[in-house]
């Protein structure tokens, strides 16, 4: 086998392989055999027909390109193991010769990893300083407060709201709706420390709920409606200086406080006084710090050395990476506030749904264009994401960093217990089992680089 390959574009390669006419008739005896095997001839057992006959009742073109198929793969896979290729992409294949009693002549085009020049990693992790935790006391007090309010006691009452109250409401806006609220937007807060607009629960102070509810707003119902004067810099200005609100208090409901002492320290399940209660608040709270600075902290390392890395980012690697952050965000759009991507498409970007056309394909055909343009706005994140990735890596290999079998299929098990059965997990997770490891092992390769990196 003669063979050469080739660097044709950034991180691509074109490998040429030529088989001489002895090796490549050795692949068609195969191809012979292997098809023959199943073939039932009169006169002769099952696949046991002469090669003549075989050649003349399947065709020389089929068993030429079976023949082509074994080749291929056999060599194409035994050059890039021997030549150390680390391929990041499926092979493109041009047969350039193929013949019987002829060499066959073949090319392969494939991404494959970059060559890295890491700087002095070491050097870089020791000379960014872990920072200090501290836990002020104000912490303390403002978790034992949340504490306080979940396990607060809700009485309805048919009373004017007061600050402290904890109120329902709905409520509509022109300008809200305009900059892709609903018709009708539900809330509900503590009356005093909502953050919607400056004067508006003031407004609230004084409204009793309303006895019915059936959508529409009316004096009767001892609903109000007023305008604010909008800051500045609020989104909603474009719309005018100010927002106009109708709202109606849908509930009342007084908010009663257990008292903050050693009963109430006893009631949380696992502490005795007051001050045992405090003490575990600060540990989780230092915590929470000393994880929040670990993972600041390997960030800035690896930030610098990907400033001082030097290597091609595949753009096949990128182009994956955008993908992933277009499915993460579209995931979290629905996750956390309810809004299909679709909904968001036509709310929040710059599409225009033409109401004088029922061309259902333009629509999409439009869509698709603004889901490109935020494809496309991944892409400066996606390509520094990918180079420390491939640094990582890359350190990994230098300093033999390895995972077992045993801790991928522990954590594994770990990641699958959350979810009530393999089909949950897959859908949550959007990978199939084999994929799961795959992603398990490089995360747990990546935290024991992070865990070498810290320690030097």
């Amino acid at each position: 086998m003669k063979f050469s390959i080739n660097k044709t574009a950034k991180c691509q390669v074109k490998i040429n392989i030529e088989l001489s006419v002895e090796e490549f008739n050795a692949f068609y005896e195969k191809a012979v055999l292997e098809i023959g095997k199943d073939l039932e001839v009169k006169g002769f057992r099952k696949g046991r027909a002469p090669k003549s006959i075989i050649e003349e009742k399947i065709g020389l073109e089929k068993i030429l390109i079976r023949a082509a198929e074994m080749a291929i793969k056999e060599n194409y896979n035994k050059i890039v193991f021997e030549n150390n290729l680390e391929t990041i992409s499926r092979p493109e294949i041009t047969i350039q010769k193929l013949a019987k009693n002829n060499p066959f002549v073949f090319s392969v085009k494939v991404f494959v990893l970059p060559e890295i020049k890491l700087p002095d990693y070491k050097s870089i992790a020791d000379e960014v300083e872990k920072r200090k935790v501290f836990v002020e006391e104000k912490e303390v007090e403002e978790s034992l407060k949340w504490l306080q309010k979940s396990r607060a006691k809700f009485t309805l009452k048919d009373r004017p709201a007061q600050k402290g109250d904890f109120v329902e409401i709905e409520y509509q806006s022109p300008q809200i709706k305009k900059a892709g609220g609903g018709e009708t937007i539900k809330d509900a807060f503590i009356l005093g420390e909502g953050h919607f607009l400056p004067g508006f629960e003031e407004k609230l102070i004084g409204m009793k709920p309303v006895s019915a509810s059936d959508g529409q707003f009316s004096e009767q119902n001892g609903e109000k409606e007023f305008s604010l004067s909008l800051p500045e810099k609020h989104p909603l200005r474009k719309y005018g200086e100010k927002v106009d609100l109708k709202v109606k208090i849908k509930s009342v409901q007084e908010i009663k406080l257990p008292e903050i002492n050693d009963q109430f320290a006893e009631s949380l399940g696992r502490f005795k006084t007051l001050k045992d209660l405090r003490e575990s608040i600060r540990q989780g709270i230092a915590l929470e710090k000393e994880e929040a600075e670990s993972l600041r902290r390997r960030e800035e390392i690896l930030e610098k050395i990907s400033e001082k890395t030097r290597c091609d980012v595949p753009d096949i690697l990128v182009e994956r990476e955008q993908k992933r952050m277009l499915e993460d965000f579209k995931k979290n759009l629905w996750k956390k506030f309810k809004v299909s991507w679709e909904d968001y498409l036509k709310k929040f970007s710059s599409f225009e749904a033409n109401s004088n056309t029922a061309d259902s394909e333009q629509a999409s055909e439009q869509l698709k264009k603004e889901e490109s343009k935020i494809l496309q706005s991944f892409l400066p994140q996606a390509e520094k994401n990918v180079k420390k990735l491939l640094i990582l890596r890359e350190i990994g290999k230098k300093e033999k960093i390895e995972v077992s079998e045993e801790e991928v299929l522990s954590e594994v098990e770990k990641i699958l217990k959350k979810y009530s059965s393999p089909e949950e997990a897959r859908k949550n997770l959007g990978l199939d089992p084999q994929e799961l490891k795959e992603y398990t092992k490089e995360k747990l390769k990546n935290e024991k680089v992070f865990a070498f990196l810290e320690r030097n």
